[in-house]
């Protein structure tokens, strides 16, 4: 078991989210840094896509109350187990009684906003809807459908194969963070990329030159539903009327005020706002792991260079998981 033990809010379980709800209305939900919660789960030898907690209000507090490898990725918080620091993106092992602690994000050549902390055999809480991941707006889903609060106990699920194995014999690990690894900026700013959306022929010449040009700045009145951006006004040829249709998370929808909103992993899987464009899923963790008042750009690409950005996310991946497995091969053969 894991025992929350700040008062800090936002903190949740979740996993890569509900693929195939769309289809009912529910929406996706899951880790706003995919990738991050992906690299945790193979540091300790879990698929992809089991669940772990998601925090991103800081300090942070857990204690393990029995012997259990875990990692932690995501964003670099000085953790620190005990009172031992702890490397970011790396894996350790931890004793019954043994606390977790995690501060605030240290700043750097890469800043995240979210941390993720993954564990041997997933956070085992029920599946809803194929997925344990937290939805707040439906109150489904991970821990009793909220927000972790001090004293909840989570469950550890038992990875197949590890039952008897010694802990001690798991060589400690770390990673070199995709946003090191796999860079994208404009002469300095982040930058995501955006394939024009259904109606971004409607928008008047100049503001779709400042949308390319300019950057944007993510505003408090951003979270996990939607990043609400301040930049230049976004004004359309004539006022757009649409009825609500179905959207995904990196849309980006323009408001009567202008200003535009990119609709995130909990997002609601209808809306009527006119779309200027989609943040590609490849780049999507990207803008996940922006803390509040980033400047970032927007960088055009097209469908093919959509799907080679995934490629290369993947590539990536799997370049991952091979030096985990054979650093993991190893320690298990000394």
């Amino acid at each position: 078991m894991i025992e929350i033990l700040s008062r800090t809010a936002l903190a949740s379980v979740q996993d890569l989210g509900r693929l195939d709800a769309f289809r009912w209305g529910v929406g996706l939900s899951g880790a706003m840094d995919p990738l991050a919660l992906a690299c945790g789960n193979i540091l300790v030898g879990n698929e992809d896509g089991a669940a772990g907690v998601e925090m991103q209000v800081f300090p942070f507090a857990l204690r393990f109350t029995a012997d259990t490898l875990f990692a932690l990725t995501g964003a670099d918080c000085a953790a620190k187990l005990n009172d031992a620091p702890l490397l970011p993106w790396s894996r350790c092992t931890a004793k019954a009684g043994d606390v977790v602690t995690l501060g605030y994000p240290q700043a750097g050549r890469w800043r995240g906003a979210r941390a993720y902390l993954c564990v041997a055999g997933g956070i085992d809480v029920p599946e809803v809807l194929g997925s344990r991941s937290t939805q707040l707006r439906g109150t489904i889903g991970g821990h009793e459908g909220r927000m972790l609060r001090e004293g909840d106990q989570l469950p550890v699920g038992v990875k197949p194969g590890s039952e008897g194995r010694a802990l001690a014999t798991v060589v400690e690990l770390g990673l070199v963070p995709p946003g090191l690894a796999l860079p994208l900026d404009i002469d300095g700013c982040p930058a995501v990329r955006v394939l024009p959306a259904a109606e971004y022929e409607r928008f008047t010449s100049s503001s779709l030159e400042a949308f390319w040009r300019e950057p944007f700045r993510i505003t408090p009145q951003s979270d996990r539903y939607g990043f609400r951006l301040a930049g230049p006004n976004l004004d359309p040829i004539a006022p757009m009327e649409l009825r609500s249709h179905g959207i995904v998370p990196g849309v980006i929808q323009v408001p009567h005020s202008g200003q535009p909103i990119v609709q995130m992993c909990e997002g609601q899987p209808s809306g009527g706002y006119p779309k200027i464009g989609t943040v590609i899923e490849a780049d999507l963790w990207r803008l996940g792991q922006m803390p509040i008042g980033t400047h970032f750009r927007f960088l055009r690409t097209d469908w093919d260079g959509a799907l080679e950005a995934l490629d290369e996310r993947q590539r990536w991946l799997t370049e991952t998981r091979r030096i985990v497995g054979l650093a993991t091969s190893w320690s298990a053969g000394r």
